[in-house]
């Protein structure tokens, strides 16, 4: 299994006003295949996704990641736990303004300690058809593009699971359908596990399975 998770509990504002996030969520994801997890704002998608990336320590729980266990570590394990195992690409692209888009890309490897980060990062936005635009700035670049270099920085050290949390939330209709091609097809390439949140159901049928959650329980699963 590339994610076991077993009985994760999160809860988060102040001993005398606590709110349960997750309450209790089981959910198994087999190496190499695409989970779509579905469920109407505030179920506890986002925060399952976030735990799971190792973003967020869960209360209580089990959690077994690329074969690590996320549930006993500190923050600063659970970051060094992510490089090079986990990419995430989220509604909002994160790109830092006074980089390039080659720059956003190599950064991250180079900090990582990953060998020849610039030869990667031009590859790689290569591969999302962005080979033209290593210069350019988030500023000079459409949404679309933007999108195209966080899923770059995402899959440039090849990992084994990719996270992407709402990845056309942001996108015009035809712009999001091309990202959607394009996170699957990079992630067929890469042969990595694919945990994606989505409102949309079209973009989950390109999924292995469905699961669907509220109220932060896991309430069905889908073939």
């Amino acid at each position: 299994m590339a994610i076991a998770a077993h009985n994760v509990t999160l809860t988060l504002g102040s001993d005398k006003a606590p709110v349960e996030i997750l309450r209790g969520v089981d959910l198994e994801v087999e190496a190499g295949t695409s989970v779509a997890l579905l469920g109407p704002s505030g179920s506890g998608k986002s925060s399952l996704m976030a735990v799971l990336a190792g973003l967020e320590r869960a209360n209580g729980g089990s959690i077994n990641v690329a074969g690590l266990d996320f549930a006993t570590m500190d923050e600063d394990d659970l970051a060094r736990a992510r490089r090079g195992r986990i990419g995430i690409v989220l509604q909002a692209f994160h790109l830092l303004p006074t980089m390039t888009a080659l720059e956003n890309v190599a950064v991250p490897l180079e900090l990582a300690g990953i060998a020849d980060p610039f030869g990667r990062a031009a590859a790689e936005l290569e591969a999302v058809g962005l080979g033209h635009r290593l210069t350019h700035y988030p500023a000079q670049l459409s949404g679309g593009e933007q999108q195209r270099v966080a899923i770059a920085r995402a899959m440039a050290s090849s990992p084994a699971i990719i996270f992407a949390d709402e990845p056309t939330g942001n996108l015009d209709t035809a712009t999001g359908q091309s990202i959607i091609e394009l996170i699957f097809a990079r992630r067929a390439a890469l042969g990595a596990t694919l945990l994606i949140i989505t409102h949309d159901p079209e973009l989950a049928e390109h999924c292995d399975r469905v699961v669907v959650m509220h109220d932060g329980k896991i309430e069905e699963r889908a073939a």
